[in-house]
């Protein structure tokens, strides 16, 4: 596995970059090499960002995590891209038993996972900027975001902006 490693607005720390690249190694069982991987990992005021995108034959992960220290930002990133790696090496699996054919109409239905075996894949902290529903509504729009969370000025509560499938907007507004 080759591991690029990028400092941005951090001081390059062969500690750090170790720690990296020894817990990335957990996500080289799931992968085939050759394994190229670029991780970046940045501070931004207060934040500490570990990113990655790795590249496997027939497959690529990336993922992104962001705490307020960069061991456990690197951790998180680890987590979420063995996830993301299993999925993928099992999706691989699937596709090879079967031939990539359909099923026949008699097949049994495939098994849907449980609510216990789901998991939070990926979690973020998101700053609720205080703004009115018109200001939201234009920073949405000029973003690729699929949803914007903020403090409506007028009730002083979350409110979530997002696009809808059919290209309108909702607003799902706190209450209590």
């Amino acid at each position: 596995m080759q591991i690029n490693v990028s400092f941005r607005h951090i001081e390059p720390s062969d500690p750090l970059k170790l720690y990296a690249e020894e817990k990335l190694s957990r996500v080289k069982r799931f992968l085939a090499e050759p394994i190229e991987a670029h991780l970046v990992l940045k501070v931004e005021k207060f934040r500490h960002i570990a990113e990655i995108s790795i590249d496997a034959p027939g497959l690529h992960l990336n993922g992104a995590e962001e705490t307020d220290d960069m061991y456990s930002s690197i951790d998180l990133l680890v987590d979420s891209l063995e996830v993301q790696a299993k999925k993928g090496k099992e999706k691989v699996k699937r596709h090879r038993t079967t031939g990539g054919a359909k099923e026949p109409a008699g097949a049994p239905a495939r098994k849907v996972p449980d609510e216990d075996e789901q998991q939070i894949i990926r979690a973020e902290q998101v700053y609720a900027k205080p703004m009115d529903i018109d200001e939201a509504v234009m920073q949405l729009k000029a973003s690729n975001g699929e949803f914007m969370v903020f403090t409506n000025r007028r009730s002083s509560r979350v409110n979530v902006l997002y696009r809808r499938k059919d290209g309108h907007l909702g607003l799902i507004e706190t209450v209590g």
